[in-house]
């Protein structure tokens, strides 16, 4: 099968149809042309990306900041940087549930920790509430079929923070490939190889004053509070288990993945997966592995591979100098976040956060390239203008849920013991293993728990 027929086969096979928000979707406020939002999620990423979105026009508004942990330094700045520009002070809370039932709140960015994430998005959505959520999008591929099904149900924008959907390199990147230059695509390898170190094991401790610890936990399984799993200054080590995320390949491998497969077409499930590896190169007693090796196929397509991990010092990502460069490429062979994609006839590279893209043929010839920023701004503006417009965002729930699920099929290869295992993209369950079905729905804590009926 020739390699287009073969996306628009997979595509609509496991896609399914495009989510199409309603033109109802008009902001309860669009008489003042005024957009409301808040944020659910104050570490540095949500705000962020709150200020981002705020910055695309001078009629957005920020009601709420919403943290279970309020002794956060950059809660204070951020009422006070609001407070200044629209002429009142937004409200801190440490109850989501207090943003949702404001009928002035026209969408909440959800900037918390992935096991958050869904049951977060599904009670904005079910509060009318439009949503810009932070990848990964969810903690389970049970869980982005929920998300799906919320984001169709009440009609609303669902924006994913896979910034590079936004990115023009990426539809670039996609044309030159449908058009045929790079030949039939064989192959393609996704690099997620970062720096990092031994993960130490700290005792257990009293929760640190200012923290709802229960709320944090949330979904997740009642524990005693631990600095491994949580910081009240920083980012914290909740990565690192599997209660709270996917490791380094939910982290940034799913940014590269999912920019992959937008490039490629944006293909459904892959048939297949199979990873190697572990903690094998410091040997550490966290739950989420320092290196997985990964390989997806697809039947009569494509096969992709992922190599991810916390041990490569000499490989950088997109260094910052060329994020934001409109001419500058990065130095491919040391990037740690690229994309190869092998035709027939050329290689294409292709970075995300403004990596940008280049063609090569023999001797390291280019021959064809693109490069743009950054594209967060882009993916903000989007945001906006879907809500405003009526029409889906670039980052919609239905490609997130497919990303993410590319995580989520490896993340349980390596739990069940390094098998390949064989995936029906029609049911979303394992043809070949009860143990690997059994990881596809996570277990919830009351009354924290994601709905069955969304």
């Amino acid at each position: 099968m020739h390699r287009r027929s073969f996306i628009h086969h997979m595509s609509l096979g496991a896609a399914g149809i495009a989510l199409q928000p309603s033109f109802a979707n008009t902001p309860k406020n669009a008489a003042a042309n005024k957009l409301v939002l808040s944020l659910i999620g104050c570490g540095g990423r949500g705000l962020s990306v709150l200020s981002g979105i705020v910055a695309v026009s001078d009629d957005i508004e920020v009601k709420y900041l919403c943290d279970v942990n309020e002794t956060l330094e950059g809660i204070k700045t951020a009422i006070d940087k609001y407070s200044k520009a629209q002429g009142y002070a937004p409200k801190f809370t440490g109850n989501m549930k207090q943003v949702f039932d404001d009928k002035d709140v026209d969408a909440v960015v959800i900037a918390t920790p992935e096991h958050w994430h869904t049951l977060a998005t599904i009670w904005a959505l079910q509060a009318g509430k439009h949503v810009f959520v932070e990848k990964n999008p969810t903690l389970s591929i049970w869980e982005g079929r929920k998300m799906v099904e919320a984001a169709t149900k009440y009609g609303k924008v669902v924006q994913v923070g896979f910034e590079n959907r936004s990115a023009t390199y990426a539809f670039t990147a996609r044309d030159y490939i449908k058009s045929g230059k790079l030949g039939n695509i064989v192959h393609v390898k996704c690099y997620n190889m970062l720096g990092g170190g031994k993960w130490m094991p700290e005792a257990d401790t009293s929760v640190p004053k200012g923290l709802n610890w229960d709320a944090w936990l949330g979904p997740a399984k009642k524990v005693p509070y631990n600095p491994n799993r949580h910081s009240m200054t920083g980012r914290g080590g909740w990565l690192d288990f599997w209660d709270y995320g996917g490791g380094a390949l939910s982290d940034d491998a799913s940014h590269v993945m999912d920019l992959a497969r937008l490039a490629l077409g944006d293909p459904g499930h892959p048939k297949s997966v199979y990873c190697s590896g572990g903690n094998i190169a410091f040997h550490s007693e966290k739950e989420t592995p320092e290196f997985l090796n990964i390989t997806y196929d697809w039947g009569n397509g494509f096969a992709m591979t992922c190599e991810s991990g916390n041990f490569t010092p000499y490989m950088q990502k997109v260094p910052g100098e060329i994020r934001f460069s409109k001419t500058e490429f990065p130095f491919w062979p040391q990037t740690s976040t690229r994309i190869e994609i092998y035709g027939t006839e050329r290689l294409m590279y292709l970075g995300r956060h403004g990596g940008g893209w280049q063609v090569m043929e023999k001797d390291g010839k280019v021959v064809d390239s693109h490069k743009d920023i950054f594209p967060d701004v882009f993916h903000h503006q989007n945001f906006v203008e879907a809500i405003r417009l009526g029409k889906p965002a670039n980052g919609n729930v239905l490609q997130g849920h497919l990303s993410a699920s590319l995580v989520h099929l490896a993340d349980i290869c390596y739990r069940t013991g390094n098998k390949q295992l064989f995936f029906d993209h029609q049911s979303e369950r394992f043809t070949n293993s009860e143990a690997a079905n059994k990881l596809l729905k996570g277990n919830y804590r009351a009354p924290y728990a994601v709905p069955e009926k969304v």
